[in-house]
């Protein structure tokens, strides 16, 4: 127990100074957690709009594709590309709430280069790393959930076209496919809940 508390903050200038004297582990320490945070916001909002993105083109041009054989399938369709747009909401819901987790930066920072790593120092790292997590989470789910509903909004189209029966079926499949995006907000909410930023 005494190891764990008399841990030091590593002297992140010896980066320049003398090359080779830190870890892996204490270069990663050094970079500013309020970097880690606001890539896990980008991440979270630029993958989720990336899902959506491929989510459209797949509907959509499956949708123009088979509109040709049996235009009546025009309309009703488009629930498919509303769905995949429903992805990078997700996305940015998720950002607006993880970016509001963020507190303005101490001008004096709050972990000092060598000195004894005190609680708001190690807060705000685990805080950096739990919004980190939580963007990745967000993202990497929504990029699943939007390619899942193109696809299934793709083979909706082509069997509504063939089959006017067939669309309610493939459409509940869909739904389930966009559930997967609101798992990943979930989860993700859940693990930001802990990132908590020295005031």
């Amino acid at each position: 127990m005494d190891a764990i508390e008399e841990r030091l903050f590593p002297n992140c200038n010896a980066i320049d100074a003398i090359p080779g004297t830190l870890t892996w582990g204490e270069i990663f320490q050094c970079i500013n957690p309020y970097f880690w945070s606001y890539l896990g916001v980008g991440l979270a909002l630029g993958f989720s709009i990336i899902g959506a993105g491929w989510g459209i083109l797949l509907t959509g041009s499956s949708l123009l594709g088979a509109a040709v054989k049996a235009p009546r399938i025009r309309a009703k369709n488009l629930v498919s590309v509303i769905f995949c747009e429903a992805v990078a909401i997700y996305g940015v819901i998720m950002a607006i709430i993880l970016e509001t987790k963020l507190s303005d930066p101490d001008k004096l920072g709050y972990c000092e280069f060598g000195a004894k790593i005190e609680q708001p120092c190690s807060s705000i790292i685990y805080s950096g790393y739990c919004i980190l997590a939580a963007g990745i989470t967000v993202g990497m789910s929504n990029l699943a959930c939007g390619i899942t509903v193109g696809v299934t909004g793709s083979g909706a189209a082509l069997a509504d076209a063939q089959d006017g029966n067939m669309f309610v079926k493939v459409l509940i499949i869909e739904i389930f496919g966009s559930a997967l995006g609101l798992f990943g907000v979930i989860v993700g909410i859940v693990q930001s809940g802990a990132a908590d930023f020295p005031k």
